[in-house]
């Protein structure tokens, strides 16, 4: 029985409902129908892989098939067996669903980081948390039922632990089906890989996006976050929780003044990240950078796709004339990067650092003005 009381939770972004909380999955219809023939064509693979970016819904699908394989009996094969299940929902007040939520359903197991003897998540997986499948199928099944394993994130397994998976795997108990969540499931074994079936989530469109945050309780704030966050609804809440949208539009602003930038505005955006409590800001600012650099470099060879903030397109026509621009752009967004991330290991004043690129960036565009 699944205690998620004690149990770690990294599957969980910050300011949204855990994946088992959610009741709606939106825009991965093609993966449930795919589920769904497998289930009712009588011949379900005890393992299936479900990979795809971080934050497109892995974890809420796999928690609906859970759902979904606990609430659905078995066709016996009998004269009065129910007719094939149309979908993968389960209404939210079955007796399944409630047991999910409270996490004291016996037939469902999840597999997660577990804490060291600091009480600090573990950066993986380890044998002694995969051990417990062992127990889990030894216990039959509540009446007679299925079993359900979620693993998430099956890619953060150590070796010994995707060991002992790959047991579970090669001989698995009648009635049990292992869900493997995959952010990069290169990373798997291949005989892990080889023994499951695969379900790949892409990232949402902006319609479902949209629909998925407004369930999260987060206001869409329009074309911006789908833009940014590549069609992650957990990039997305991740944004807008640190006003990503308003960081992205500052700097957008602050390049339309190439060729000179507004000094005032660029020390502002720099001192905004300095100092323990701006952490959080200062990734922020780091990647939306790196992801300002990468559009700006994009839009010279491929021309400027939808806007991320007012005026983008119009700029990126400006600075990024041709694919010359485009390569330039490209190999300074990865050496900017490249310090970031080394002045973030050697603890560099982060309002230095932000203020470095914004300067070694104006320099680069003031050469195809």
């Amino acid at each position: 029985m699944t205690d998620l009381a004690e149990l770690p939770q990294p599957d969980q972004i910050d300011a949204a409902p855990h994946p088992r909380e959610t009741a709606r999955l939106f825009g991965h219809e093609d993966a449930e129908a795919r589920f769904l023939q497998a289930f009712n064509s009588g011949r379900l693979h005890h393992g299936w892989l479900i990979s795809g970016p971080r934050g497109v819904g892995k974890a809420t699908l796999a928690w609906k098939l859970a759902r979904f394989l606990l609430a659905t009996p078995a066709d016996d094969g009998g004269m009065f067996a129910p007719p094939p299940p149309a979908s993968l929902d389960v209404p939210e007040d079955h007796p399944v669903a409630r047991r999910v939520r409270a996490g004291a359903d016996g037939g469902l197991l999840v597999l997660r980081r577990g804490h060291d003897d600091k009480g600090n998540l573990r950066r993986d997986i380890t044998v002694d948390v995969m051990r417990r499948l062992q127990g889990f199928f030894g216990l039959s099944a509540p009446d007679g039922g299925r079993r359900v394993v979620i693993i998430d994130a099956a890619d953060e397994m150590n070796p010994n632990a995707a060991n002992a998976l790959l047991k579970a795997l090669e001989e698995p108990p009648d009635k049990a089906v292992l869900l493997l969540v995959a952010h990069q499931p290169s990373r798997l074994l291949p005989t892990i890989r080889s023994r499951c079936r695969e379900l790949r989530l892409h990232p949402l469109g902006a319609e479902d996006l949209a629909a998925a945050l407004l369930q999260a309780g987060v206001s869409d704030e329009g074309a911006a976050l789908a833009q940014l966050s590549g069609g992650s609804v957990g990039a997305a809440i991740t944004l807008a929780e640190g006003g990503g949208a308003e960081i992205y539009g500052n700097l957008v602003s602050l390049f339309h003044g190439v060729p000179q930038v507004d000094r005032q505005a660029a020390l502002r955006l720099a001192e905004s990240t300095a100092g323990k409590p701006n952490e959080a800001r200062f990734s922020m600012v780091l990647s939306l950078f790196d992801l300002f650099m990468a559009r700006l470099a994009r839009a010279g060879i491929l021309g400027a796709g939808p806007e991320a903030a007012p005026g983008e397109a119009a700029l990126f026509a400006r600075l990024a004339p041709h694919p010359q621009a485009a390569r330039a752009y490209a190999a300074l967004g990865q050496q900017l990067g490249a310090r970031a991330r080394h002045g973030r290991a050697v603890n560099l004043d982060p309002a230095a650092l932000v203020l470095d690129m914004v300067l070694q960036t104006e320099a680069e565009a003031r050469k195809f003005l």
